[in-house]
């Protein structure tokens, strides 16, 4: 479903188990991040109503997480540490298209935005089927779960604006460019480390 072309390596949730608050901090920053990504399309394309409608659902949701993260956070006794960059985040944003008219911009912005829910959501899996805390692995089942949801508004909001553009070769474009890119993380305990 997520049409990603290469597998985080299982092994990558023990290594995110072994400093379970660093996890849980970097994870309710990108939780935090995803809701002003959700916020920052709305403002830039606000003549879309359904585009509005949807993405700021979404950006609540985001912002729920955020708030049940750090819910897991306090309740295991840690602190929600600083936010922290996002390289894999970063580095894929230079291949979006910074040139163009508006639409291909909205476009691109929303491909980069299903990209990302859709490695989370893979992460959200590992982490659901490989960590040993059996309230964690349920948490993550139903992040996994929004976070696939999240993947389907993006890409198909993409596809439904895309007219003149050819939305499928772009993703493909895309995903290609994600997999060789995520082949240089996988062994910090980050969600996308």
């Amino acid at each position: 479903m997520l049409h990603l072309k290469l597998d985080t390596d299982p092994r990558w949730a023990k290594i995110a188990e072994q400093d379970l608050e660093e996890i849980l901090s970097d994870h309710a920053w990108c939780e935090q991040k995803a809701a002003t990504n959700a916020i920052t399309i709305i403002t830039l394309n606000s003549e879309h109503e359904d585009l509005v409608e949807e993405l700021t659902e979404l950006a609540q949701e985001e912002l729920e997480h955020f708030q049940r993260v750090c819910k897991q956070i306090k309740a295991r006794g840690y602190k929600l540490g600083r936010e922290r960059k996002d390289h894999y985040v970063n580095e894929l944003y230079k291949f979006m298209n910074k040139g163009g008219n508006r639409l291909q911009s909205m476009v691109d912005r929303l491909l980069f935005s299903a990209m990302i829910e859709a490695r989370s959501c893979e992460r959200f899996k590992l982490l659901h089927k490989h960590i040993e805390d059996e309230e964690l692995s349920q948490f993550y089942y139903e992040l996994m779960v929004s976070e696939a949801g999240h993947y389907t508004t993006f890409i198909t909001l993409a596809r439904k604006y895309g007219k003149g553009i050819d939305v499928e070769k772009r993703w493909q474009e895309l995903v290609t460019f994600e997999a060789d890119l995520i082949k240089n993380y996988g062994t910090h305990g980050s969600i996308h480390g």
